[in-house]
């Protein structure tokens, strides 16, 4: 009987078990195109792969795992009417991202974290996670989620106008959407960054295009913006010369990328497809760290500097890929110091 193909990006990790059940075909993501594809029962990727008509229509690919929390490169619908499953990894790298933010905000202030008012935008599994972590830091904490007040109502929720006009720190952590109620392609445009009235810190580790680079830029360059933290860029990976030379923290879209992330991630892509396909199941990693439900200031910058991500992007902004592609993962922060 022949065996299923799984065609996966080269660089997601902990996919090794899989040879024991399928074929399993690594490529990197600028050679998975339709050719690559077509007989593949399984397609596994990252966000630099489009999964769209153009790469699936005709192939034998029956459920596509991407490895990351966001699904905004993939055509969610046409994958739907296709019969094609898709599964994504939502949450995998929250405690990483949620170690990016504070070890970068730790940088930056020079006063204790309760005096501060941090403003999250998005509270999904990453956004969570960074409000226990201010809370239990003590830090006073402004909540913007107009999706999850809609369905869940309550008190205890701002407006991105108010989190601009009283937070200190303002962090991003939503999906990408360009329709819809309540779309986030440029969510901090031009308006936004001229209402802000304290020069918060602003840190983008969400997707690229939820902040406009340019109205970032001109913001931090005119004052109404404080340092800048960038992760994710528009234009990936041509980023913007001016915010690198402007931003106080500059990394190449790596805040989730912890080895316990990618464990977590593979592991579900792995599941998925073994289920979908109708394998044994098998294990794709193990020794996954707990996730932290407090922090501290120190235990969090024991755990993580990202000046060395900084100088590295800096000295090379032209090989981002190969930045993000090679980035040695690293430890969470340990729940074991929490206290």
């Amino acid at each position: 009987m022949k065996r299923p193909k799984i065609v996966a990006e080269a660089h997601v990790p902990y996919l090794d078990a899989l040879a024991g059940v399928a074929d399993l075909v690594r490529l990197a993501p600028e050679a998975i195109d339709r050719e690559a594809v077509k007989d593949a029962d399984a397609l596994i990727v990252r966000t630099r792969t489009r999964c769209d008509a153009a790469l699936l229509e005709g192939t034998a690919v029956k459920v596509v795992a991407t490895a990351t929390i966001g699904t905004d490169h993939i055509d969610l619908p046409w994958c739907r009417a296709a019969g094609i499953e898709v599964v994504n990894a939502p949450g995998c790298n929250a405690p990483a991202v949620a170690q990016y933010v504070f070890a970068s905000v730790m940088q930056l202030v020079n006063r204790p974290l309760k005096s501060y008012t941090l403003g999250i935008v998005g509270v999904g599994n990453v956004g969570s996670l960074v409000e226990k972590w201010a809370r239990s830091m003590h830090m006073r904490v402004m909540l913007c989620d107009p999706p999850r007040q809609a369905v869940e109502g309550g008190d205890g929720w701002s407006t991105l106008a108010d989190i601009a006009r009283e937070a200190d720190i303002i962090t991003f952590h939503t999906p990408l959407t360009r329709g819809g109620k309540h779309p986030t392609h440029h969510l901090a445009d031009e308006t936004f960054f001229k209402s802000l009235r304290r020069a918060p810190i602003v840190i983008n580790s969400a997707r690229g295009p939820v902040a406009d680079n340019q109205a970032w830029a001109d913001a931090v360059e005119a004052g109404l913006a404080g340092p800048a933290v960038v992760d994710c860029w528009e234009g990936e990976p041509a980023i913007d010369s001016r915010l690198l030379g402007l931003a106080s923290i500059a990394t190449p879209h790596i805040a989730g990328y912890s080895a316990d992330g990618k464990k977590r991630a593979s592991r579900v892509a792995v599941e998925a497809v073994c289920r979908v396909l109708g394998l044994p199941q098998v294990a794709s990693a193990d020794g996954i760290a707990e996730v932290a439900a407090t922090m501290t200031p120190a235990a969090v910058m024991r755990s993580y500097n990202p000046l060395v991500d900084t100088a590295a992007l800096r000295s090379d902004p032209q090989n981002f890929e190969r930045l993000r592609n090679g980035y040695n993962l690293r430890s969470e922060a340990p729940a074991a110091l929490d206290n």
